[in-house]
């Protein structure tokens, strides 16, 4: 059985959306006794709709200086930024704007855009905005029932550039291309949170979290932070069959 020590299991979704907001709190807090600014890239999906519903409302919310937190993204959909299924969207509506975060402040992917060159464009701003060498503060992802994680899924891995942070590719399970931060991006970050809730996750759980390395099956298993803190946030349902 693998090192459970980083995976945290919740009774229900509610009380994983609890954890996970805490975490974010003491991930960030702790962060901003360090730094100025701290750099945080948001997830789309239910979960972290759920999270931010807890930030934007005290205690959380009056627990952290929202002027000095800046907000990328793991991945987005290659949509315009009102469209339903934007990241961006979901973020903006349910997280930043409730909050009252400034323009200035949000580093968002350009789904309207050319999909190559708008990662080739967020790749550019990493370094520019956070140098040669990016670090992110804290990463949210969420694994998806096939145990792919950001935009990385099964069957595309291995034709990921190494060299890149950001990238845009075709997934053809879904017909379509989404734009996401590379495995050297996420495993560079000081800390990264994967949540999952559901009984739908729990197969793909199991072969992330015990079973053999099989990257290009369960990309998930691809984040492992190179000189960072992993912690796993997952419900009961989803940790059924661990």
């Amino acid at each position: 059985m693998a090192d459970r020590s980083n995976v945290t299991v919740l009774p229900d979704p509610a009380a994983l959306a609890v954890a996970a907001a805490d975490h974010i709190v003491s991930v960030v807090g702790g962060a901003l006794a360090q730094r100025d600014f701290v750099h945080v890239a948001l997830a789309g999906g239910s979960t972290p709709r759920a999270v931010n519903a807890l930030l934007v409302v005290p205690p959380r919310k009056t627990a952290l200086d929202w002027t000095r937190i800046v907000f990328w993204f793991g991945d987005e959909r290659c949509v315009p930024p009102d469209d339903k299924d934007s990241n961006y969207k979901m973020n903006r509506e349910t997280l930043l704007d409730p909050l009252g975060i400034s323009a200035g402040q949000v580093h968002r992917m350009r789904g309207e855009d050319d999909p190559s060159a708008a990662a080739a464009d967020y790749d550019a701003v990493l370094q520019r905005e956070l140098g040669e060498t990016p670090r992110l503060d804290l990463i949210l992802l969420g694994m998806g029932p096939d145990g792919h994680t950001a935009s990385l899924f099964p069957g595309t891995i291995a034709a990921i550039d190494k060299d890149k942070r950001c990238i845009a590719h075709y997934v053809p399970q879904l017909d379509r291309w989404r734009i996401t931060l590379t495995p050297r991006a996420i495993n560079a970050a000081r800390h990264v949170m994967i949540t999952a809730g559901g009984a739908e996750k729990a197969d793909s759980l199991r072969g992330v979290l015990d079973g053999p390395r099989q990257t290009d099956v369960y990309p998930s298993q691809l984040v492992h932070p190179a000189d960072g803190d992993l912690r796993w946030f997952v419900d009961a349902a989803a940790a059924s069959k661990l």
